[in-house]
């Protein structure tokens, strides 16, 4: 069973998130919380595979919220819940790691695709999200060359990560193993010196890679 944390302020919403989610046999939601304190408390006594946040919450927000939940219990993944407007709170938490983000205005076939993609590795960006936050993104900063102690392989690995790709689909498209994409990916996260699979995806964006 995949457990399943769903912190959101709005009841009416939280319920029909929550009946999206239980309609895969193989998901539950094992913890409610209506703010981001709350959900770190619901960390402390329970174990969760996937943390859902809502962005904008009173006591303490998704973005705060995340930060605590990353550090303090680094493999529990977790998406964000946002609204099409909240595109500078979606480029805040790109920083710290979420593996997600879940338009409130989603379907329930896209609400279960983002969690197993999270559950495997994958960064998932709804499409509309992503229209408005890669162009952002994009200009921040001056474009840059990738490293060139990156082999041909990790520059290929890179590339699908940026894409959003998790490892079994990057093992498909490169007709290799998924230990070798793991091990590819490690070397790559020590090479550049970056923290996690959404830093890779920023990096291969903003060099050009995807």
């Amino acid at each position: 069973m995949i457990r399943i944390l769903l912190a959101e302020d709005q009841i009416m919403v939280r319920q029909g998130l929550k009946m999206m989610i239980e309609s895969d046999e193989e998901m539950r939601v094992t913890g409610e919380a209506d703010n981001g304190k709350e959900a770190v408390l619901l960390c402390e006594k329970q174990m969760f595979d996937i943390v859902i946040l809502d962005i904008r919450m009173p006591v303490l927000d998704g973005i705060e919220a995340a930060k605590v939940i990353q550090s303090r219990w680094p493999n529990t993944k977790i998406l964000i819940l946002t609204t099409f407007d909240d595109d500078d709170y979606v480029l805040e938490s790109l920083k710290i790691g979420v593996s997600g983000y879940i338009l409130k205005t989603g379907d329930t076939d896209s609400l279960l695709r983002s969690i197993r993609s999270a559950l495997t590795g994958g960064l998932s960006i709804e499409d509309r999200v992503a229209a408005k936050v890669m162009p952002l993104l994009l200009n921040r900063g001056e474009k840059h060359v990738a490293d060139p102690s990156l082999t041909p392989r990790e520059r290929e690995i890179l590339t699908c990560i940026g894409e959003g790709l998790n490892n079994g689909e990057i093992a498909e498209r490169l007709a290799i193993s998924v230990g070798t994409v793991k091990n590819n990916t490690s070397q790559i996260l020590n090479k550049l010196a970056l923290r996690d699979r959404t830093q890779l995806a920023i990096y291969a964006i903003r060099h050009n890679l995807v």
